[in-house]
């Protein structure tokens, strides 16, 4: 085993035991859930909706932003004990937004008859889908052997290539360095391969006709620095397109501006404007598997390769510069 110390370990692994702690937590709702008892319900409303969800945002004071994903809203109604209740949870697993919506609108069409499972103790508690995804375990165990494989093997790796080049090089106290600019420069490659790999897919994706959303204004205080009392004032706006795809309606984000005065968010919202105007007609570009996953530009991303190849070039360079240094 590499001698490194154990929280790089701890960092490398630590969103693998989070997945790992939350499959044994579904399993066990999942188990529990196998002694609810049943009854037949009527799907009263099945319809596509956007909610704003929260997610994680370190530069902002809440700790969150706000991101508009699609749902798929199946409502139904049962009656426990003479009490009548209504509920639009589908599964025991948790619904992120943004996956399987027209699969689910069309499982579940309003007006359909379904088996609701309901908790006896908390009637209110209800899903019309009790089991996991078959194979998850399989699936969690063969990401894990590679998850583990992965970082162990990297590790591994760079602890033989630091050995090798400090035996190699002129300067064998920057072997480390060497390591260092390498790695970085191979794993901003991969990124920038993978890049471009998604834009060639979605160049491929049908196109359909969508139309430009403009927000209205988003307050809010940038996380403040250590020493300071309170984050900056931001003022932003957001950008949605929406679009139809096989007769579902989707809403995805296209641009976020953000600027310390409202004025200068509206001068750069002018700006991103010239090319999006509000009501405006664009071509989407919908992933037929996912048609919640969608693009207005498939060249941006390209670019973004290109960039990102740039950086690895840099970075190989300095390894190169540091490895024949003094040699």
């Amino acid at each position: 085993m590499p001698d490194l110390p154990w929280f790089v370990y701890a960092m490398l692994l630590a969103p693998l035991g989070l997945l790992l702690v939350a499959a044994v937590v579904k399993t066990w709702q999942a188990r529990e859930a196998r002694s609810w008892p049943q009854a037949p319900v009527k799907v009263v409303r099945s319809v596509a909706e956007v909610r704003e969800v929260r997610v994680p945002d370190s530069d902002r004071k809440e700790g969150y932003r706000l991101e508009s994903r699609n749902f798929a809203n199946v409502t139904y109604e049962y009656s426990v004990g003479g009490r009548k209740l209504s509920c639009n949870r589908i599964s025991i697993g948790e619904d992120l937004g943004n996956f399987e919506v027209a699969e689910k609108l069309a499982k579940y069409p309003a007006g359909s008859i379904v088996t609701v499972y309901y908790n006896p103790r908390h009637p209110d508690q209800a899903v019309l889908e009790r089991d996991l995804p078959k194979g998850l375990w399989g699936c969690l165990g063969i990401g894990t052997a590679i998850v583990l494989g992965i970082v162990f093997g990297s590790a591994f790796g760079l602890s033989q290539a630091y050995a090798y080049l400090a035996h190699h090089i002129g300067r064998p106290d920057l072997a480390g360095l060497v390591v260092g600019f390498g790695a970085f420069g191979l794993l901003i490659a991969l990124m920038g391969y993978a890049v471009l790999r998604q834009a060639s897919k979605a160049a491929r994706w049908p196109v359909v006709p969508g139309t430009i959303r403009l927000s209205g204004i988003e307050h809010y205080l940038e996380a403040s620095e250590p020493g300071e009392r309170r984050g900056t004032e931001i003022f932003g706006k957001r950008v949605t397109y929406t679009y139809r795809y096989q007769n579902v309606s989707y809403t995805n984000e296209c641009a976020r501006v953000a600027a310390g005065t409202q004025s200068g968010s509206d001068e750069m919202l002018q700006k991103l404007m010239s090319r999006y105007q509000h009501g405006a007609t664009v071509e989407v570009r919908v992933n037929p598997d996912n048609p919640a996953e969608a693009t207005l530009d498939t060249s941006g991303p390209v670019r973004i390769a290109w960039v990102l190849w740039g950086i690895a070039a840099i970075f190989a360079a300095l390894a190169l510069f540091v490895a024949t240094r003094g040699g």
